[in-house]
Order: C-alpha cells, then sequence, then structure tokens
C-alpha cells in the first residue's frame, strides 16, 4: 500500500513539473529571443553646447511655451488609471479600481487616500496607496510628458550618433521620480520633433527597446502631447486629454466632471 501510494505521488509530482515546464519554457524560450534581438548596451555620448541645442529644438519643434503656460491636464493611461493634474498647484487626483488618491506633489504629508469616496484612516494603508499613486503618476505621466522634461533638475543631456549618422539625444535622470538613473535617447526627425526613443530603465528586463512618439494632438491650450506608444507587439495608449490655462478650480465649467 505505501509503495501504491509513492507512485502515485510521484506520477502526481511528475505531472506538476511537466506542467511546469509547458507553461515557462515557451516564455522562457521567447524571453530569450527578444533579449538577444533586442537588448543594447547604453550608448555613450559627448555632452556640452551641442546637446543642449538639440534639447532646446526638441522643445522648440513642440511648443513648450504652450505646454508651460498649461495648467491642467487630464488623461486616462492605458484605460486603468485616470488622472485629474493640476500643474499650476502641483497637485493631482489619480483614480484607479475604487481608488482615489489626492497627491500633494509637493508636501506628500498633505496626501489622502479613499476608497469608495471615503477617506481611509488607516495610516499604513493609505501610506501603500499614497506610494502607489505617485508612482503610477510618476511612470504615467512620463509617458505622457517626457519631451518637456528634458531639462528637468538632475538630468544629464548627450549627443548621440546613430547607425545613419545623425542625432539622438540621451537623456539620464540622475535623480527624482520612482526610478533614478533611467536613460532615454529620442530620434528627433528633421525639425526637432520626437519620433521614438530608446529606454534603458530599471523596471525593462531588456535594455534599448524603442518606444514611437507620433501619434501627437493638438490639446486646448496648444500643447502638443501624445495619444499612443507602440513598443514590440505592446501598445499603450494615452485617452480622454483635456487641458486648461486655468486651475481646475477656476474651470469646473468647462471640464467635465
Amino acid at each position: 500500500m505505501a509503495k501504491k501510494k509513492k507512485t502515485s505521488i510521484k506520477k502526481v509530482l511528475k505531472i506538476i513539473i511537466g506542467a511546469i515546464v509547458f507553461l515557462t519554457l515557451p516564455s522562457f524560450l521567447f524571453f530569450g529571443f527578444l533579449y538577444f534581438k533586442y537588448n543594447e548596451e547604453l550608448p555613450s555620448g559627448i555632452s556640452g553646447e551641442q546637446a543642449e541645442i538639440l534639447a532646446s529644438k526638441m522643445l522648440d519643434a513642440l511648443d513648450y511655451e504652450k505646454y508651460k503656460a498649461t495648467d491642467y491636464i487630464e488623461f486616462t493611461f492605458k484605460k486603468r488609471h485616470h488622472y485629474k493634474w493640476n500643474k499650476a498647484k502641483n497637485t493631482c487626483e489619480v483614480y484607479w479600481k475604487n481608488y482615489k488618491v489626492h497627491l500633494d506633489l509637493e508636501n506628500n504629508a498633505n496626501s489622502k487616500a479613499y476608497q469608495a469616496e471615503v477617506e481611509i484612516s488607516n495610516t499604513e494603508e493609505a501610506k501603500q496607496l499614497i506610494q502607489k499613486a505617485l508612482d503610477y503618476f510618476n511612470n504615467d505621466t512620463f509617458w505622457l510628458v517626457a519631451p518637456y522634461k528634458v531639462f528637468d533638475p538632475g538630468t544629464e543631456r548627450k549627443i548621440v550618433k546613430t547607425e545613419n549618422h545623425e542625432d539622438a539625444l540621451l537623456v539620464t535622470y540622475t535623480s527624482g521620480g520612482s526610478t533614478p538613473g533611467d536613460s532615454y535617447l529620442w530620434k528627433l526627425n528633421d525639425k526637432g520633433k520626437p519620433i521614438s526613443f530608446k529606454l534603458w530603465t530599471s523596471i525593462l528586463p531588456i535594455d534599448g527597446i524603442e518606444a514611437s512618439w507620433s501619434d501627437w494632438t493638438t490639446t486646448e491650450t496648444g500643447a502638443q502631447l501624445p495619444t499612443f506608444h507602440k513598443m514590440l507587439f505592446l501598445g499603450i495608449e494615452l485617452d480622454d486629454i483635456k487641458t486648461a490655462q486655468s486651475p481646475k478650480s477656476e474651470i469646473s465649467e468647462e471640464i467635465p466632471q
């Protein structure tokens, strides 16, 4: 009887191991294919005046002054996270599932978390939700406004020569955000407008993956913002984009609630 039981256990383990191999091996092989096909070392570049000129050219191509004068941006990221970002007051309301977090981006101690419109009183739970909202904000708004952040404090800019002997702009974020140390190589058209960038980030297992920056819309304030990015076989959608030149409190009638 004991022998029969042992055989039965071995059979179950064999089935489990077989299922794990069946499920993970294709994924492992696919990842290996992507890694060897796309993984790139971070290119070296040259800092200095030419890099600063190219970064300024990119901002000019996007009419940076219009973005700078935009006080309020509302958008949805991948149909999962919704944002009401008051740039003028440096605050943002972040919505996902049945949570809402009011972020004070200058003083995080003033941030508040809600579930089903009820403020969460549990300090630890609220703290975790506020941090999650901040991580969402840092990631999702970057996909919306990254070109406008090339001169942010803690950034380094370098010129990189592409395989086609064209100038590309390498921007490294040495501080700030949720993942300092990330680098992005911007490819620009003749006028300086972004076409795509390659990413070297801590959250992606493959370095040098390229994402498009080609689906632009001109908003109510004249700011140019992207509506879609393509990265490998993935799509990143940015929907319901609204902008205004006055803080949210002053334009409640202009922007639907």
